[in-house]
């Protein structure tokens, strides 16, 4: 009897010893990119069609803030544009005149200019002329430097316009909530009717498809690891039930840190360790903070 005893204590130290091999090299919990949306513009949300665990497209259109204000500034500015444009002077016209009476002025110049010339007519009859030339040529040229100044000072006020004109569309279209990435929604902070206001966080989203295991190895493990290399990852999902699939290092840290106290590392001794992240395809089955294992 006594043998058979010792026997069994020895089978029961050879498989506790079997067991305390390990399978991994490290652990860690499954993560994903994760990004928040915000409102970007403040009034009432008049619709917000998305819910938590919906899968949403990049650049899909989920919701509408109201635009009223912002349109009726549009058409405001927009008239005052028309405005603008209709007071520009005709210049052509409004100078008709005094070019006329320029053009009239240079011939009898001319035409004294002949007249003294020849002795028919006195010099002070051309200086007269030439006198009247010269302040219709200066009225001309106060006539254009006005209206120029009058013009280039509408088309300034037009171009003002159309900047804010761009503004007013540019919140317009931030009114319009779009999903800046596809994925989960994780989590709706808002409801239809609510009033937001600018910075207020609406939703999270984040990318369930290509997720990564952050886990940590020790300073002697580092040797061993490189950026892109193939590695197994295993999803626990407890009761020993495991997944095995293909992952890929993508992140080593350049920093240690004290071991997290939910994180066991083949070197349990070791106080400091390095995060590295393991890029999986997930394929349905792999949640958010979720344990895993690295087999390097």
């Amino acid at each position: 009897m006594r043998k058979i005893y010792v026997l069994s204590g020895v089978a029961l130290m050879m498989a506790a010893c079997g067991n305390s091999e390990k399978e991994y090299d490290a652990t860690g919990t499954f993560e994903a990119t994760e990004t928040t949306l915000f409102a970007e513009q403040s009034g009432t949300l008049l619709t917000f069609s998305v819910n938590e665990g919906d899968n949403v497209e990049t650049h899909a259109e989920v919701g509408l803030i109201d635009t009223t204000q912002i349109w009726l500034k549009i058409q405001q500015l927009n008239a005052t544009k028309e405005v603008y444009q209709s007071q520009k002077p005709d210049m052509a016209r409004q100078i008709a005149a005094t070019r006329q009476q320029l053009a009239k002025a240079q011939q009898e110049q001319q035409r004294y200019q002949e007249l003294v010339a020849d002795g028919a007519a006195p010099s002070k009859m051309l200086d007269d002329a030439i006198s009247q030339v010269k302040v219709l040529q200066k009225q001309l040229d106060a006539q254009i430097s006005s209206l120029s100044t009058s013009t280039r000072a509408l088309d300034k006020q037009t171009a003002a316009a159309d900047i804010q004109v761009s503004q007013l569309r540019d919140q317009l279209r931030k009114c319009h909530i779009v999903t800046p990435a596809k994925g989960t929604v994780l989590e709706k902070y808002v409801e239809r009717g609510e009033f937001v206001s600018t910075g207020k966080p609406l939703l999270k989203i984040g990318d369930t498809e290509d997720m990564y295991l952050r886990a940590y190895v020790t300073s002697a493990q580092l040797q061993n690891i490189k950026l892109g290399q193939q590695v197994k990852v295993f999803a626990d999902y407890g009761d020993g039930q495991k997944k095995e699939y293909q992952g890929t290092v993508t992140w080593i840290s350049s920093r240690s840190e004290f071991t997290p106290k939910t994180i066991l590392t083949d070197d349990e001794r070791a106080d400091l360790v390095y995060a590295i992240k393991v890029a999986v395809r997930n394929d349905g089955y792999v949640k958010i903070g979720m344990y895993g294992e690295v087999k390097l």
